[in-house]
Parts: C-alpha cells; structure tokens; sequence
C-alpha cells in the first residue's frame, strides 16, 4: 500500500499530539479532518486506524519499535523520530512494506517481528499500564487476563433509534437509503449496529433527530430505571445527554426530566439535541454547589446517577484513557461516587427508585459502592436488581447499574432535607 508523504507526516503530528500534548485522540482526528477537508475516505481512514491503533497498542508498538519501556510515558522522550519509529512497529506488525524514505530513521521489520515472537510482560503485551495490570488482577482475579484481551478490541458503533420520531424498521430503511447497511440488536430492542465502521454524523438521518449514536449496553441503563409517562424524573450526572434523551423517549416526551451536571457546557450540547430529538420535556440545569440537591429533596419519582468513573469498561473506545488515568485518580473517583450516591439518593421520593450506573468494570466503583450504601441506609433502601455487560461476553462495553427502591416508611435524618425549591419545571 503506497502511503503519500503528506499523511504519514499528518500521522506522526498528530500521535506527538495526544501522547505530547495530551490531547484526546478523537479530537486530534476531528481537528485534522477539519484542516483536510479534502482528504479522501481512504485517506481519511488510513489516517484514523493508525492514529487509533498507536494509541490502543502504545505500549507494546514501542516495545517492538526497540525503545526504552521506562520512557514510554515520558513526554520529554517521545521524539518525533521514536514517534515514527512506533508508528513503523504497527505498519510491519499489520504486514505493510514501510514507505521509502531517506530521511526516515532505519527500521528493519526483521528485528520487529522477531520482538514480537520474544518474551514480554502480559501488561506490555495488552499494551497497558503496569498499575492498571495489578488494579485489574487485584480487583477482577480469574476474569481479568479475559477481559483485559477484550479490551483492546476495537468497538462496534451503535445506534439509538430515536422512537419519538421513527421506529427501528423505519431507521433502517432511511439509512439504507443513504448506503449505510445496518442490522438490528437482538437483546436491546431500541439498538442497530452499523455493519461498516462509518462517520454517520453528516447523514440526513442524523441531522433530522431520528437516532443517537449510542453503544447498545449503554441503551440498556435508561430502561433499567423503569421510567414511565408523567412521572418526576432527575438525571443528577447527565453530562451530553444521550441518556436523558433516551428517558424522555421511553417517557414519550410526557412528565418532567430534570438533567443536570456541574459542567455548563455540556448542557449547552444537551439543549441542542434535545431541540433535534424533538424532546420538550428536559430542563437542562447546572450543578452549582450542595443547594441545587437539597432544595430537591424527595422530589424524584426516579433519579438515575450515571456517576463519574474510571471508564474502565469503555476502553475499547477510548484507548488513550488509559495513558492518562492514574491508580490516585480512580481511588480519587471512588471517593465521588460515595460522596454523590449519598448526596444525590436524597432527591428520591419515598416509593421512587434510584439507578447508580458506571461505565466501569471494577467492583470497587460497582458493587463495593452500592453494598457500602445500604450497610448505611439499608433499612430505607432495597436493592432491587444488578446488571453486569463486560467487554468479553460480546460487542458491548462493559458497565454496572444497579436499581434500588426508597421505602415508603419514615426515612432517616441523613437522607432528609428540607425542601427548598419547586419541583423540576416542564
């Protein structure tokens, strides 16, 4: 495969910048198609899997590429000529002739390939942090060497169909229409799976509010919380909305939905694809200190807390994560979640159910949290069911929900504020 000169320069720019500048991966791509907008699809392509793949293989493409293991999260030492050097381990591995180049540094694919048959660690092999490896181990005992294959797995893009506006068959056949073959999900009735992988942001589809792009295990937290038409709901961590979007379909766009979140932006991005979903009923509402929950206190028939985490079961779709996440920082996470699942449950109604959901494999941020909880409340609260998707048991990311119930008898004094506000507006 003949790679022009231009793009693999693109390639190597870019790769400086997410593991340089500590950029997120998919914006380096978005910004870069912005700056080519005529780039081809292959190129486009080409351009987009070996940015992913050095990303997602990191670790153990410098391990082939012959360079120090110690220095591979090291900025300073991250060179534009051992980022090529990287990028070259991952063009032989996939059994490509490197490009001619006299200005390139030498790499012989012999001396790749024959690193690649040697020993190596099982964190260098799975192209992961040493910490993750022992947190994973630690955490996940027998399942760990299963899941962390899994992991490094590219993603499946799913959709939403958007049932305010159109139904599963009819999504299909539009996006048919447009040349973009799609098949249904068995096991999440509101899902299709794109057959190739493809950027569906552009389609007329899209544009006119008839699906979101959503993974299928994702699809299944909003219906875990067992919303229904008119009733009082809260989604207390709604960051972009895709799940609240999805309360308010199952909601068919009757009731109140309050989504909220400390970052304004992000209900910014919400409002706007609550205006292309034809969604009227969310009140988009920024989290600005510990006032905001307790004037709602008991408000809620049902409170969804998809709670800041690790995202350690969506690393297939977020590789860099891993080279920027931090044993300190999920313990930091763990930390969160207690402090919002605690806060946050007050704003149920005796009667109401709770959903808290992590896209995390870890029990540490799953179970251990919930079990923690109701060692505490456990008089007031019922768990009523758990669900687990891992990464390894099919397409689907992997995460944790878990559903309790509020007692309708007296409630406790620390899960008792006084009430301070209206309920959510329409």
């Amino acid at each position: 495969m003949k790679l022009p000169p231009h793009l693999l320069d693109e390639i190597i720019l870019s790769l400086g910048e997410v593991f340089v500048g500590k950029r997120y991966a998919d914006k380096v791509i978005e910004y870069t198609f912005k700056r080519h907008r005529k780039w081809g699809s292959r190129d486009r392509r080409i351009f987009a899997e070996s940015i992913y793949e050095c990303v997602r293989w990191w670790r153990w493409f410098w391990h082939l590429a012959g360079l120090p293991d110690e220095e591979h999260t090291q900025p300073e030492n991250i060179t534009p000529e051992r980022l090529w050097r990287v990028w070259a381990a991952y063009w032989i591995t996939n059994g490509r002739d490197l490009p001619k180049d006299e200005n390139a540094p030498e790499v012989k694919p012999g001396d790749v390939l024959k690193r690649a048959k040697e020993g190596a660690s099982p964190a260098i092999r799975a192209a992961i942090p040493d910490w993750l490896d022992a947190r994973g181990s630690r955490e996940l005992g027998d399942a760990w060497p299963a899941l962390r294959e899994a992991l490094n797995q590219p993603a499946d893009v799913f959709m939403r169909v958007n049932t305010l506006k159109n139904d599963r068959r009819a999504l299909r056949e539009k996006l048919g229409q447009e040349g973009y073959e799609t098949e249904a999900v068995e096991q999440v009735p509101s899902a299709l799976r794109l057959k190739q992988r493809a950027n569906l942001f552009g389609t007329a589809a899209y544009k006119a509010g008839l699906f979101e792009v959503q993974d299928a295990a994702s699809q299944l937290i909003a219906p875990f919380l067992q919303p229904e038409p008119g009733m009082r709901v809260i989604d207390a961590c709604a960051g972009g909305g895709g799940k609240a979007l999805h309360l308010a379909a199952l909601m068919r766009n009757k009731g109140r939905l309050l989504a909220m979140d400390v970052h304004s932006w992000k209900l910014a991005e919400l409002r706007k694809r609550a205006s292309r979903a034809g969604v009227d009923i969310i009140e988009a509402r920024e989290i600005e200190g510990s006032k905001t929950v307790k004037r709602l206190a008991q408000k809620a028939d049902r409170v969804l807390l998809d709670v800041p985490c690790s995202g350690m079961g969506v690393l297939r779709r977020n590789p860099d994560a891993k080279w920027k996440l931090s044993d300190a920082e999920i313990d930091r996470l763990i930390a969160l979640q207690a402090e919002i699942l605690e806060s946050y449950s007050r704003m149920v109604a005796p009667g109401g159910k709770l959903v808290y959901a992590t896209c995390s494999i870890l029990p540490s941020e799953n179970e251990r949290q919930v079990q923690a909880f109701l060692s505490k409340h456990g008089a007031e609260w019922t768990l009523e069911e758990e669900l687990h998707r891992t990464p390894e048991t099919g397409a689907f990311d992997g995460f944790y929900a878990a559903r309790l119930l509020r007692n309708k008898g007296e409630t406790s004094p620390e899960q008792s504020q006084p009430a301070e506000d209206t309920e959510p507006k329409e």
